[in-house]
């Protein structure tokens, strides 16, 4: 099932500003692949904006377009997902392998990140083939998002809206991070899912601010964890 990428509006920010949201309607790989083409130059717009609004460092624009790394590395991304999308064999990963000796930042072609986009310093990022990232993320060096075995299928986490993860964070498995979300330097989590609004640090990731209360919380199993539990005891 592949789904129409189609523009809408951010309700939080300005009203100029618009992302890519996926669709409802089924299309053909071709279909999605030039609606992606068609949004190309928005989403290379966005993102470059992102790093004025989240870097103090940039301080121009042929400064920031030259010298910003991770930026080269997201805008070969969304090229190298659209051969991807067409089932272009081998292209795409070699052509990533070379960007990530560049950026020092690695994007399977195959994940899927919404618009807006900003990963810091960049060196060490690992984003994995079946991941999912919204919009108006965050991401600082030595983030990954991996999986945690020869699963096929869903092997990696799907981020919300609005998710800052901070450096050397490491979030494995098909997990779900909820919008809002807040994950401290180094935090650990193995198969919990993280609620949305809340702030989660240490290893194991613990929850210790949820709606701009403290509190401190234990993580969720994650969903996909139980159900593959109870398939499991079931054979």
């Amino acid at each position: 099932m592949y789904k129409l990428y189609k523009l809408r509006t951010f309700s939080d920010m300005d009203s100029n500003r618009e992302y890519i949201e996926p669709g409802s309607r089924a299309v053909s790989p071709l279909q999605e692949a030039w609606a992606q083409i068609k949004a190309l130059p928005r989403q290379f717009v966005h993102d470059f904006k992102a790093i004025a609004e989240n870097d103090p460092a940039a301080k121009n624009h042929i400064e920031t377009f030259l010298a910003h790394t991770p930026y080269h590395a997201i805008i070969a991304y969304r090229v190298h997902h659209i051969m991807h999308t067409l089932k272009i064999p081998v292209l795409p990963r070699f052509l990533g392998a070379i960007m990530r000796m560049w950026s020092g930042v690695e994007i399977h072609p195959g994940a899927k990140i919404g618009c807006c986009f900003f990963i810091d310093h960049g060196t060490g990022v690992v984003i994995g083939e079946t991941a999912e990232i919204g919009n108006r993320c965050v991401i600082f060096h030595n983030v990954t998002l991996g999986g945690t075995g020869h699963y096929e299928g869903k092997r990696h986490p799907t981020i919300g809206n609005n998710v800052l993860i901070g450096t050397a964070a490491t979030l494995l498995g098909p997990i779900k991070v909820g919008d809002n979300v807040k994950i401290g330097a180094e935090t650990v989590v193995i198969n919990r899912d993280i609620p949305p609004d809340c702030t989660v640090v240490g290893a194991p990731g613990k929850i210790v601010k949820r709606d701009g209360k403290t509190v401190h919380e234990d993580l969720p199993l994650a969903k996909y964890h139980v159900e593959r539990k109870i398939r499991s005891s079931a054979a």
